[in-house]
């Protein structure tokens, strides 16, 4: 069982750079017709976390099953960690879902990091899945202004290197930034984002995963392994 709580930050910092030697920024497999999205949550000044994944089909973004699941972490929430304090329990979701999907998409950031591990990069690559970050707030590098109307967007770039995008997902609201994590090229990770937003400026995925994992975390769900399309029947 994944267990990072004992680790040091040099230690972590260590398990990043020998990680991201095997990132891979190619595309596998273009083809989509089911997308995941990943979230966690957690009751403040505890160890609890509330992890989900949800999956949906691609590009109607309807919802088809989802995995939630309890955990423990005391790795502290340090900017560029992410990974270390959330991997853990979601890959246990990830490993009660018996049909993996396609792609993962995960709430925070890919290669657009000092280190280029965000929380997708060190996801995908620990499941050996192709991943993208979608992050609400930049962490690594800069964009040029982009425009005010949806689907607007701007690359971000560190030491002339393209590494993500900026991404307008509503008229005249903040962006979200989008970068890939693993298995997936910078460009299609924003060719496969731009389906998954509807009404909301978070996509479909993340926003959908949030929605269950809060119910989660407040009770009205239970942890365990769901098929949507048969009234949510416990599996």
């Amino acid at each position: 069982m994944l267990n990072y709580d004992t680790i040091s930050l040099t230690e972590a910092t260590e398990i990043q750079n020998r990680l991201r030697e095997n990132i891979s920024l190619t595309t596998e497999n273009k083809n989509i017709t089911t997308i995941a999205g990943g979230d966690i949550s957690h009751n403040k000044d505890t160890d609890i976390v509330y992890a989900g994944i949800v999956i949906l089909s691609y590009p109607n973004m309807q919802l088809l099953y989802y995995s939630l699941v309890i955990d423990k972490t005391n790795f502290p929430y340090i900017p560029g960690y992410l990974g270390f304090r959330e991997v853990p329990a979601l890959i246990k979701a990830w490993e009660q879902i018996p049909q993996k999907p396609d792609l993962i998409v995960l709430d925070g950031q890919g290669i657009t990091h000092p280190r280029r591990m965000g929380i997708a990069s060190h996801f995908g690559l620990l499941t050996d899945s192709p991943s993208i970050g979608c992050a609400k707030n930049m962490l690594y590098g800069k964009y040029s202004p982009l425009g005010l109307a949806k689907y607007n967007h701007s690359a971000i770039i560190t030491n002339n290197e393209h590494l993500g995008y900026a991404l307008r997902t509503k008229d005249n609201v903040k962006p979200v930034y989008i970068s890939p994590g693993h298995k997936v090229s910078v460009a299609d990770s924003l060719e496969f984002i731009n389906p998954c937003i509807l009404k909301h400026r978070i996509p479909e995925p993340t926003r959908i995963a949030h929605e269950k994992v809060n119910l989660f975390r407040t009770g009205r769900l239970k942890e365990g392994y769901y098929l949507e399309n048969i009234q949510g029947e416990l599996f």
